[in-house]
């Protein structure tokens, strides 16, 4: 994929949309290990699950730290952080995506409750407000983002579908460069329907047609006594 051969170097941050392996660009990160670049720096939610995902990148020694918020369904990151082949900087998931957003707004740094008087807090600066003690988080500006939308116009605009949005709005702004791959191209999607405007999009690619995986599928019983797979989130 030209777009990402284009721009990817070695040890560059790469901030990824999606949450588990809902709404993650699939072809994105497939291009990224493809393309053979190694020491990277991972912004996602999480990693993935072994084999699938960003867990891809991980199999393949190209990622050196992840910036995530969990990482429990990953065999592999447990095994190579455990290794010390990964620096990891676990982020409370409302952090994160805090951190993205400010970044993506060109803001430095925000104070929180959220991790005061924990090890997520431990080296950061502290300041009182209104007699509560507040932690400072930097905002994160990513030298790539990459992001799923389930529609996009050449122009950038894009909208995602129902919990597939997740992370990508926030990853889309936050880098210097982003690429979408969207599902469904179209000529213009509908002002008033836009999640992600344009501006902070790069480029667009059309996603391949593939079957969307989930995490842990699970059932419920149905009134005859069978089984049906319990809704999921999709692309």
């Amino acid at each position: 994929m030209n777009e990402i051969n284009d721009v990817v170097r070695d040890g560059m941050t790469i901030a990824v949309g999606g949450f588990g392996l809902s709404g993650i660009p699939s072809d994105l990160i497939e291009a990224v290990r493809d393309s053979g670049v190694t020491g990277l720096t991972i912004v996602s939610n999480n990693m993935g699950v072994d084999g699938k995902g960003l867990g891809l990148l991980l199999e393949n020694r190209q990622v050196t730290k992840v910036v995530a918020s969990y990482v429990g369904e990953n065999k592999l990151f447990a095994r190579q952080y455990l290794d010390g082949v990964l620096d990891v900087e676990f982020t409370p998931q409302g952090t994160l995506a805090e951190r993205l957003r400010a970044g993506g707004a060109g803001i430095p740094a925000f104070y929180t409750r959220t991790g005061v008087g924990t090890a997520v807090a431990e080296g950061k600066p502290t300041a009182e407000f209104d007699g509560m003690t507040y932690v400072q988080e930097r905002g994160i500006v990513a030298d790539l983002a990459l992001v799923h939308a389930h529609t996009g116009d050449a122009h950038g605009n894009l909208r995602y579908r129902l919990a597939a949005r997740n992370f990508n709005p926030v990853v889309a702004t936050c880098g210097r460069i982003t690429i979408a791959e969207v599902e469904h191209l179209v000529d213009a999607v509908d002002p008033e329907l836009v999640h992600t405007p344009g501006v902070y999009v790069t480029h667009v690619v059309r996603a391949s047609d593939r079957v969307k995986d989930i995490e842990q599928r699970t059932t419920r019983p149905r009134p005859d006594g069978t089984t049906a797979p319990r809704e999921g989130a999709s692309a």
